[in-house]
């Protein structure tokens, strides 16, 4: 299982990016992914997660409306669309899967570990 995430960057306050997730070695159709991101100095937190048996989305209130959560099977990618930027979005952001279907109790925001990991792509918000 490899997840590689890309498409981080420099972007002003208001701005939009999209980051994509490729895996290989597995399918990602069966597997529910999610966008996770860390500031130096501080804990990982969740960003969204998209459940694979339902497609259900998650995400953390900070992001909630702003970011959006897709994956496309037939490509085997996944996305975090990024729009109106805030300079507290600036982290390092990370792709990550888990085999495991996640629910409202059970996803990236609590209950549920997910144990596939990307190296990180960097986003930078800031004028």
């Amino acid at each position: 299982v490899q997840l590689q995430a890309s498409g981080g960057g420099l972007v002003q306050p208001g701005g939009s990016l999209k980051l994509s997730c490729a895996a290989s070695g597995f399918r990602l159709a069966v597997y529910s992914i999610g966008w996770f991101r860390q500031v130096p100095g501080k804990q990982r937190e969740a960003v969204a997660c998209l459940s694979y048996r339902d497609g259900r989305k998650y995400y953390a209130d900070s992001v909630q409306g702003r970011f959006t959560i897709s994956r496309d099977k037939d490509r085997n990618m996944a996305y975090l669309q990024m729009d109106s930027l805030k300079p507290e979005d600036s982290a390092t952001y990370y792709c990550a899967a888990t085999p495991y279907y996640l629910t409202p109790s059970t996803n990236c925001l609590g209950g549920r570990t997910f144990e596939s990991w990307g190296r990180g792509t960097q986003v930078t918000v800031s004028s």
